[in-house]
């Protein structure tokens, strides 16, 4: 038997509005795996707070955790389309940003 996950709906201001919840987005995004303890370390949070921000984007159905005994491995959930979306949006504003920066 499994337990069906309940998506919460999030207005987009509610989702990117935490600088913290978007770095943990973009890192997810080009690493596609992450542990808890890599988030804390690269994006200098501590645990209570990485947790609160990855539990929320996971009810938010953009990532996804993977447990394996006492690791917990969050993977970004590409085959969301929200995701899929931040992801090209990612890519575009950061090729924008390097085309910028040679004028």
């Amino acid at each position: 038997m499994t337990t069906a996950q309940t998506i919460v709906k999030t207005p987009f201001e509610d989702v990117f509005g935490s600088r913290a919840r978007v770095k943990i987005l973009k890192f997810l995004a080009i690493n596609e795996e992450l542990s808890i303890s890599q988030v804390i370390e690269l994006l200098k949070l501590n645990y209570t707070n990485a947790k609160k921000h990855l539990d929320f984007l996971v009810e938010r159905d953009l990532i996804h955790l993977k447990v394996f005994g006492r690791i917990k491995i969050y993977r970004f959930k590409i085959e969301n389309l929200k995701a899929r979306s931040f992801k090209k949006f990612l890519g575009i504003w950061e090729s924008l940003s390097e085309s910028i920066s040679d004028y």
